[in-house]
């Protein structure tokens, strides 16, 4: 990357896959220009810049492009980890892998049921509420996932958590997680994700 040019973070502020990228680069504090997109007017830039024409997408210059939200925040994060996020060992990685492989699924047939018409949106979200019920016994005892202070696990799952919940609050507040629904409010209520929901201009070249 040139020193007179910052990388470039593509964005969408309510997007969760984009929150993660923004939740890990402002713990480790590494530089970045973010520029705030429309996904129903994206410009001719951000096309250029991302092969999947989707939010996230980091653009290194002549570094090339990563355009994978996890990709991202392991990026930032092995550049500067002051709160020592990378330190979950394997069982934060098996959460996350879950969630991209169960979870996420899941929750996208629920919550965008008519793009699935093949799908059972009560049958997803029974898969997606398993995956918050072993959450719910992974967090009893402790603040976070894999002890008393955040990590990676958390910060890559709790964006996805908190769009499950907004599917249907009355049903998600009366399931039996309190410890899951502590952890999800104490997110919602940080300076951390306070920060990350910014708004900013969107972005128009």
């Amino acid at each position: 990357m040139s020193p007179d040019r910052l990388p470039v973070l593509w964005s969408f502020r309510r997007c969760p896959y984009a929150m993660r990228a923004r939740l890990a680069i402002a713990v480790s504090g590494v530089a970045v220009e973010m520029r705030d997109i429309l996904l129903r007017d994206k410009p001719a830039a951000f096309l250029a810049a991302s092969p999947s024409a989707t939010v996230p997408c980091l653009d290194l210059g002549p570094e090339g492009v990563i355009d994978e939200s996890l990709d991202i925040m392991l990026w930032a994060l092995r550049q500067s980890d002051p709160e020592h996020w990378l330190d979950m060992g394997a069982a934060g990685n098996d959460l996350i892998a879950t969630c991209e492989s169960e979870f996420k699924p899941a929750l996208d047939r629920y919550k965008y049921e008519t793009r699935f018409p093949d799908s059972d949106p009560m049958a997803a979200r029974d898969t997606a509420a398993r995956f918050a019920l072993s959450l719910e016994d992974q967090l009893t005892g402790r603040r976070w996932l894999m002890g008393p202070a955040p990590s990676l696990a958390d910060m890559a799952i709790l964006p996805f958590l908190r769009q499950f919940a907004h599917v249907d609050p009355d049903w998600f507040a009366a399931q039996p997680w309190p410890e899951v629904s502590d952890w999800l409010t104490r997110f919602k209520a940080s300076d951390r994700f306070t920060s990350i929901m910014t708004r900013r201009p969107i972005w128009e070249g």
